[in-house]
């Protein structure tokens, strides 16, 4: 039996990480009801974990164990969907008021069209660092790939937003 302040370490990972691996599980399966099933479980695998092993990364480690198990789900019914623009906005962190909502400009609704257009690799790497705001040595752990692969990619998806928005008259600052 694990001792009380193990529940409560679990307790406050669940607080502060469950909606943004739904959110992020989600990105990978397409279903928020099979991303709930893979947060779910990552869960209970840091219910077994040795904190002193984790602790340390657990943002790492959260997302890593999340994104193994989202790729396996989606491996298994042989589908891999993306993310709608629709999709997209149902996933805000906070509820944007009516004022908000009319103030939200056509630039949002772009960018997001523009970075379903990036690679996949990109279209992670940006969703990690600015939906998630993990570091980079955390994306590449969860990435499994290079520092230097992570910031390769986060900067040639900021450059081909930039010249797309700036290319549709957007100024470098709102870019």
């Amino acid at each position: 039996m694990q001792p009380p302040e193990h529940a409560a370490w679990i307790r406050e990972a669940l607080d502060r990480y469950e909606r943004h691996l739904v959110r992020y599980a989600r990105s990978i399966t397409g279903d928020v009801e099979r991303a709930r099933d893979v947060v779910q479980e990552t869960f209970l695998k840091l219910c077994k974990a040795d904190r002193a092993k984790v602790d340390d990364h657990l943002a790492a480690w959260l997302y890593t164990v999340a994104r193994n198990h989202a790729l396996s789900v989606v491996r298994k019914e042989g589908r891999m969907d993306t993310l709608s623009d629709a999709q997209a906005h149902g996933l805000r962190d906070d509820a944007a008021g009516p004022l908000e909502q009319a103030a939200a400009n056509e630039t949002n609704a772009r960018v997001l069209a523009l970075l379903e257009q990036l690679p996949e690799e990109q279209r992670e790497a940006c969703r990690l660092k600015f939906q998630d705001g993990l570091t980079c040595r955390e994306i590449a752990q969860i990435m499994e790939v290079s520092l230097g692969k992570v910031s390769k990619l986060l900067t040639g998806a900021l450059a081909s937003l930039r010249k797309e928005l700036t290319a549709g008259g957007l100024s470098a600052e709102e870019a």
